[in-house]
């Protein structure tokens, strides 16, 4: 298990990456509804994350981190079959996946 301060380090990033790709997305013309969701729903759930981190409970932690990284798996495959995204909108659901997958891997 990673440290706690390393934990949310590491968050605070994946937490800009998910408010980058949350105004990219307000922005981006065609956006698939599916898309959409599982970023607005990463902009909601980055809340439960820091309130785990911030209580130091680590099954919540990594509970939390799974269910995100799940709606970034399917963000990516959503980005994957959307026709139309700009090269920005897709590298940023592709951080935002990357960043939440490597640390789902660390915390287990």
């Amino acid at each position: 298990m990673l440290q706690a301060n390393e934990v949310a380090r590491r968050f605070g990033a994946i937490e800009q990456a998910i408010g980058q790709a949350a105004r990219l997305c307000g922005r981006q013309q065609g956006m698939p509804m599916d898309l959409k969701d599982c970023i607005d729903q990463l902009d909601q759930q980055k809340s439960a994350v820091r309130q785990a981190i911030d209580t130091h409970d680590d099954a919540r932690i990594r509970q939390a981190v799974d269910q995100m990284e799940s709606l970034g798996d399917r963000a990516k495959k959503a980005c994957g079959t959307a026709a139309g995204l700009t090269p920005e909108m897709q590298r940023a659901v592709l951080q935002v996946h990357d960043a939440l997958s490597d640390l789902k891997h660390q915390l287990h």
